[in-house]
């Protein structure tokens, strides 16, 4: 009796801890409420029924057991977005077999306390916000047959003692903060049927004791940091149907052995570095398989023809590899699939390999058809319109595709994101685009398609993002794109619009990431509405022919972090509205023709880049905010400012009073000079007068140059043009710069060559001068024709000049005489005819220089390489760079350049006419 006495004793002494010592119903009521007291929020009401008004049995989420109708068996709390802590005192639910408080907002740790509950079969604590290590004591539950913890934030270790647990059947602990390795100790719980372990920290390779679990159905390890080569041993696991590995750092070959597991569905090695070939037999045990995923590795080799057997896929993901060859024909047979990806690889197609287009037709449930950054080439086959009707997604840019846009595409009426971007398309954009109207992206870009953008893109109305940019559009931005009210991202750069910008635009309040409009001719002013657009980043409306103020209204764009207006013709000063634009971080009005001070920029403003260079601004230059930076800053080209931090480099600013002072004096020194410069003008005017009028007697001038109205071409209209000097512009190269083709618009002429003049070669300078002398007053059907000229100022401060001449499509004599030597054309011999004919041009070109021309000039460096063909093989001189005019008596030797009578033209190559020159000359 005492020794009873004594166990009471002890277990009133220790009531915290789980013990049969209770019998009574208050223990599991005493214990619940301890629960409620730890709930600081219930928003459903779910724990309102717990009160003394009904048996602690009847509460919501509480049974009890048949066997002992007092005892808690069951609590189920989940999906109530409770919110607290988990009480230490369930563990006193000493009957409890299920415990789910799954789906809330419980925080706190894992009480350790819960692994004394013996009879425990099910814990589930998933989706709550959990934090600390996972309790040790869980091994202890000998009866668990279910653990969830996933998408918490639990940290630590999985710790190794859970393999105590030998019922387990599901282990899941993704979605957390767990690091450290696999514990190789679960490779012995033998009923184990999910082990999921994804989305953690986990290192290390994966433990080949996980091949034992024979009874495993789904083992999930994505998206950790797992390395090492995949283990063999997985091929053993015949039960196995989900095995998902990706997004670790994985290496190696994957074993034979895992396509031979036959009830496999999914296979995912995503985002790896795995790599070799994907086997010849692929399917052929692989008959469940219906997701694969081997995107992002280094898989090489052909797609199998055999995956045409896996005839339950519906999703095939091989994008992001080296694969090579081309697509199955079979692939068609796959009629159930939904997703086929292989962008990124190196698939190729010509002529019938676009067969498997028309296989796919079969394919009914295709929603997605990536096949974009691959070497497809050709034709768009008018197939296309017979794809799947449920097709959402088709990627094909970033492939050497040619022609047309078919028509047919409008077909595909349930489109979602069409992608055509870098291709070599050309024509125009079809109106039948129009007609998907649930399309939300269209990526068009840096193509060769031409023409007026068609009014039906105005039918878009679920449009989010719209990118035309790096075409050769032309005419007005169309004002029906001011239906896509979804529109987030519009980019119409680099192209050739004109006209203003349409005022309905600036109705767009979804555009939120991206208005890009640089790089055209539009004109006009920027209109006042543009501070309608208060939830817009980014601006760029460089390089364009705006003219007239900034809006002061352009404050209303509160979110704008970047606005470039650069390379335009804007007058007046910066409005100081800009300064309550406190997002902005990045602001470029270069190249205009702004005035006045600058602002100081302050308040709360976050700039971090400004660029005010090649203006007219005066006055002082404030030193706070970010002109404290001098790196961040670029002034040039104002050559009026002064002050500013001392790095800044700009002269000292002269005080009012100073000013003042010197005032009066400098009125009269400037009235002075004015005075002294008129009369000197009028004296020179008499004197030329009388000389032209005797010498108009005497010694007629031998030549007038004819004014001619060149079309002005800027330095952006170039840069445009050319795509930026891109190299497949290049059409040759000298020893004063280089020639580039462009698509420019003159009287007759749609494209030109463009001589840009490399200023760092000595003589470069001169040679542009003395070629613009010659080519201003000579006009002959055998000389190159000069349409304009550019000299100017690059982007980066630095002089520029450039000649534009009519383009020559056949290109020099050089390349026909030595096609050796000239491995862009293909060789075909000149006949007879043809070089006669050539050589009649030439010399009629040199007699007209020598002989009949408003001035006798000597071209100085006449070879092969300078003799233009156009398209009809008429020849053409050109590059007058060292051409000079002969010294002629008193009358002409005003109008001559300065010379020398030393040898020109190439290292090693007398040209004809130079020994002319040299003679005459002495």
């Amino acid at each position: 009796m005492r020794g009873l006495h004594l166990l009471l004793f002890i277990c009133l002494f220790f009531f915290h801890l789980p013990s049969n010592c209770f019998a009574t119903n208050e223990t599991d009521k005493f214990a619940l409420l301890s629960l409620k007291s730890l709930i600081s929020n219930s928003p459903f009401g779910a724990l309102s029924s717990w009160n003394d008004s009904l048996h602690y049995c009847q509460w919501q989420g509480v049974r009890c057991g048949n066997r002992h109708p007092d005892r808690v068996t069951v609590l189920s709390l989940g999906s109530l977005s409770l919110s607290g802590r988990i009480s230490p005192s369930l563990a006193n639910l000493t009957f409890l077999k299920s415990l789910n408080l799954s789906n809330n907002q419980l925080t706190g740790n894992i009480p350790i306390e819960l692994g004394h509950l013996s009879r425990l079969q099910v814990l589930s604590l998933s989706v709550n916000n959990l934090a600390g290590n996972i309790p040790s004591t869980l091994g202890n539950c000998s009866n668990l047959e279910f653990l969830s913890l996933r998408t918490n934030n639990l940290q630590g270790i999985i710790p190794s003692n859970l393999m105590q647990c030998k019922k387990l059947r599901v282990l899941s602990l993704g979605n957390n903060f767990l690091v450290g390795s696999i514990p190789p100790q679960f490779g012995f719980l033998e009923l184990l049927n999910v082990l999921h372990l994804s989305t953690n920290n986990l290192t290390k390779s994966i433990p080949s004791t996980l091949g034992n679990l024979t009874h495993l159905s789904g083992l999930y390890l994505y998206e950790n940091n797992l390395d090492g080569f995949i283990p063999s041993s997985l091929g053993q696991l015949k039960a196995l149907e989900y095995l998902s590995l990706g997004q670790n750092n994985l290496s190696g070959k994957i074993p034979h052995s895992i396509y031979n597991l036959s009830n496999i569905v999914t296979l995912g090695f995503g985002l790896n570095q795995l790599d070799g070939n994907l086997p010849s037999n692929l399917c052929d045990a692989l008959h469940n398989l219906q997701y694969m995923y081997t995107y992002a590795n280094q898989f090489s080799g052909q797609i199998p023809i055999s995956i045409s057997n896996c005839s339950a896929m519906i999703m095939i993901d091989l994008s992001y590899n080296n694969f090579i060859g081309t697509i199955p024909y079979s692939i068609g047979t796959l009629q159930k699939l939904s997703w086929f990806s292989i962008e990124n690889n190196q698939i190729k197609a010509t002529g019938d390999d676009w067969r498997f287009f028309v296989s796919l037709t079969n394919c009914t449930f295709l929603q997605v058809l990536d096949l974009g950054s691959n070497q497809l080439q050709g034709m768009l086959p008018g197939s296309i319109g017979n794809l799947s009707t449920s097709l959402k997604i088709l990627g094909l840019g970033f492939n050497p595709i040619s022609g047309n846009i078919p028509a047919e595409i409008g077909k595909l009426t349930n489109l979602i994101t069409l992608e055509l971007g870098l291709t070599s398309i050309e024509g125009t954009i079809p109106k039948e685009i129009g007609d998907l109207w649930k399309l939300g992206r269209l990526g068009l870009n840096r193509n060769m398609l031409s023409g007026e953008i068609p009014s039906t893109l105005g039918n878009l109305t679920l449009m989010n993002a719209l990118r035309l940019q790096n075409n050769a559009f032309t005419g007005s931005i169309p004002e029906e794109l001011s239906n896509m009210q979804l529109l987030n991202t519009l980019n119409l750069s680099n192209n050739k619009f004109m006209g203003s910008i349409p005022k309905k635009l600036f109705n767009l309040h979804s555009l939120s990431v991206s208005l890009d409009l640089s790089n055209n001719y539009l004109n006009g002013s920027l209109p006042p509405e543009i501070g309608q657009l208060n939830n817009l980043a980014e601006v760029y409306l460089s390089n364009n022919k705006l003219s007239g103020q900034i809006p002061s209204t352009i404050d209303g764009c509160q979110l704008l972090q970047i606005l470039h207006l650069d390379g335009n013709q804007l007058n007046g000063s910066i409005p100081l509205s800009l300064s309550n634009m406190v997002g902005l971080q990045d602001l470029d009005i270069s190249n205009n023709a702004l005035s006045g001070p600058v602002p100081d920029f302050n308040g709360q403003m976050k700039l971090q880049y400004l660029n005010i260079s090649f203006n007219n601004f005066e006055g002082e230059l404030p030193k706070d905010g970010v002109f404290r930076n001098a790196s961040a800053v670029d002034i040039r080209g104002n050559s009026e400012l002064c002050g500013g931090v001392p790095e800044m480099h700009l002269p000292k600013c002269v005080l009012d009073n100073q000013k003042k002072k010197h005032y009066s004096k400098s009125i009269i020194v400037i009235i002075c000079c004015i005075g002294g410069i008129i009369c000197l003008c009028i004296t020179l005017f008499l004197i030329a007068h009388f000389c032209w009028k005797k010498g108009s007697y005497n010694n007629p001038l031998p030549f007038v140059a004819k004014n001619f109205e060149y079309q002005k071409v800027s330095y952006n209209d170039i840069l445009r043009d050319t795509d930026h000097f891109s190299p497949e512009n290049l059409i040759g190269k000298g020893s004063f710069g280089a020639v580039y083709k462009a698509p420019m618009k003159f009287e007759n002429v749609t494209t030109v060559a463009v001589k840009v003049l490399n200023l760092k070669q000595h003589g470069a300078s001169k040679s542009f001068f003395s070629e613009c002398e010659v080519l201003r007053k000579v006009r002959h059907r055998n000389l190159i024709k000069v349409l304009s000229s550019c000299s100017s100022i690059d982007h980066q401060g630095n002089d520029f000049k450039a000649l534009i001449f009519e383009f020559m499509p056949n290109g020099s004599l050089e390349t026909w005489l030595h096609p050796n030597t000239c491995t862009n054309r293909p060789f075909r011999s000149l006949s007879l005819i043809e070089r006669l004919n050539i050589a009649i041009d030439v010399a009629t070109a040199l007699d007209y220089l020598h002989n009949h021309g408003p001035a006798p000039i000597v071209h100085c460096d006449l070879k092969p390489s300078n003799v233009l063909l156009n398209e009809d093989m008429t020849a053409h001189v050109g590059d007058f760079g060292l051409a000079r005019f002969l010294v002629q008596p008193d009358s002409m030797s005003s109008l001559l350049t300065g010379s020398t009578t030393g040898l020109r033209g190439s290292i090693g190559y007398i040209p004809p006419g130079t020994s002319l020159y040299i003679l005459m000359r002495n």
